[in-house]
């Protein structure tokens, strides 16, 4: 008889060995490995993009030619990441991105069955647009020096389908996560993007824009999980290796439209882009140069061209080129943190910084995982607004114009969306169906799948 209500323990009566649990054992795969990375870049999405050019280039740049002013580059960084990580680890109190977000994202974009052809076309049409736009001078060195809009009407009309390039990135890439686009077909459509800003670039005798494309598909590709770091990091070798020869294809360009260009600055000399943003060290800030404010936001970024022919073209470049001496007919940037910090000060970095987190953050999380309007509107975001190559305030009327070439292509996608049932059409008597979040099983009892059962009796075996 056991007098102290315990059981015994047998193992030292019987030779029975005592029965230990263990911890699973931690998956430590490549596969979970990359999952994890690609949780945390979607937890910090702006830190990530503001942090990533700096710590790959610039930053390093500055330290092996002993740049004076790193501690300058190194707080404007700081700055930034303040605004961007406070907001963005605030954001996780509200719910954090699910493990399973590539499933989320598939769950979502069920109702488009039409969003790969769609995808397809917009990205045929910006190809054809840009292509057509620089036959005709749009954009190229001696318009944008002689501040002319070249080409006519035909060169104005293709300027609605500027920002098409990163709408298709976006759109592709939603196809992708939703399983209407295989792997290989995304990297050719990429490709064939990333080679029709190639044609522009030799085409216009300009670089920049090029390289922030390249960027900016690099980055939207690693954040949505399409690219692997490690894959980035080669191609950015490849890259910094194919920059003198083309540095020196532009400048023949140049020169053989008449243009005056410096044989004392060498390929290295422009990827110093520590030295560029550090000439902002030499100016009190905030300045006022007359730059864009938002009367200006709304007539150049919500008005299309076509509808205001009289307007006169924009450019903070040649503003902050006539302020350091120089003519109108040059442009200068100190990079998007220099232009903010010139304009805004420090305040300004912050806010802006913790602005565009807020805004990403309700893109990524907000009721679930992103629809294909959302990922294209996040796409949108790091092409215009979080590109550190742009030119701050015309970066935000940039990121305004392209949404609104984008609002056909959004109407399309909710025209084309199926319809869902209707809510009383499978359910038994007693219950009533409610859409379950993405990572829920299966719906059991003949229901349809990721539904769950709300209310009501558990389900007898004849209702089964």
């Amino acid at each position: 008889m056991i007098l102290s209500g315990r059981s015994p323990d047998p193992g030292g009566a019987v030779g029975i060995a005592t029965a230990r649990t263990r911890r699973p054992a931690r998956d430590t795969s490549p596969v979970f490995r990359r999952e994890l990375v690609g949780q945390l870049l979607r937890c910090y999405p702006v830190s990530a993009v503001v942090l990533a050019p700096y710590l790959g280039l610039i930053l390093p740049m500055a330290v092996i030619y002993h740049n004076p002013h790193t501690g300058l580059i190194a707080s404007l960084v700081g700055f930034a990441l303040l605004g961007s990580a406070t907001v963005e680890t605030f954001s996780l109190l509200l719910g954090r991105p699910d493990p399973q977000w590539r499933a989320g994202v598939q769950h979502s974009h069920a109702r488009y069955p039409r969003l790969y052809p769609i995808a397809r076309f917009v990205a045929l049409t910006g190809i054809a647009a840009d292509l057509l736009g620089v036959h005709l001078g749009r954009g190229t060195i001696v318009a944008q020096l002689s501040g002319e809009l070249a080409g006519g009407p035909v060169a104005t009309l293709t300027t609605l389908f500027s920002g098409w390039g990163a709408l298709a990135v976006g759109l592709l890439i939603a196809s992708h996560l939703s399983g209407r686009l295989s792997r290989a077909k995304l990297y050719g459509w990429l490709t064939a993007l990333v080679a029709t800003q190639t044609v522009v670039a030799v085409q216009t005798a300009l670089t920049a824009a090029l390289i922030a494309f390249i960027f900016f598909v690099a980055v939207a590709g690693m954040l949505c999980g399409i690219f692997r770091l490690r894959y980035l990091l080669v191609a950015g070798a490849v890259l910094i290796l194919l920059w003198p020869p083309l540095f020196d294809h532009r400048n023949t360009i140049r020169e053989s439209h008449g243009i005056t260009v410096d044989d004392n600055v060498s390929a290295l000399d422009r990827i110093r882009l520590d030295r560029q943003l550090a000439t902002v060290a030499g100016y009190d800030v905030p300045v006022d140069l007359g730059q864009p404010g938002p009367a200006d936001y709304l007539r150049y970024g919500l008005v299309p061209r076509m509808l205001d022919p009289d307007r006169p073209p924009m450019s903070t470049g040649q503003l902050i080129s006539m302020y350091r001496g120089g003519s109108g007919t040059t442009a200068y940037s100190f990079l998007l943190l220099g232009n903010i910090w010139f304009f805004e000060g420090a305040v300004g970095l912050v806010v802006l910084h913790a602005a565009a987190a807020g805004f990403t953050a309700a893109l990524l999380r907000w009721r679930g995982a992103p629809g294909p309007a959302r990922l294209v509107l996040f796409c949108l975001a790091l092409s215009d607004l979080l590109l550190w190559t742009g030119t701050y305030p015309d970066s935000v009327i940039g990121f305004l114009q392209h949404v609104v070439s984008a609002v056909p292509v959004f109407l399309l996608l909710w025209l084309t969306r199926s319809r869902p049932d209707r809510p009383g059409r499978h359910s038994l008597p007693g219950w009533r169906l409610r859409p379950s979040r993405w990572h829920d099983l299966p719906s059991q009892h003949g229901l349809p799948g990721r539904h769950r059962l709300v209310g009501g009796p558990a389900p007898t075996g004849a209702d089964r």
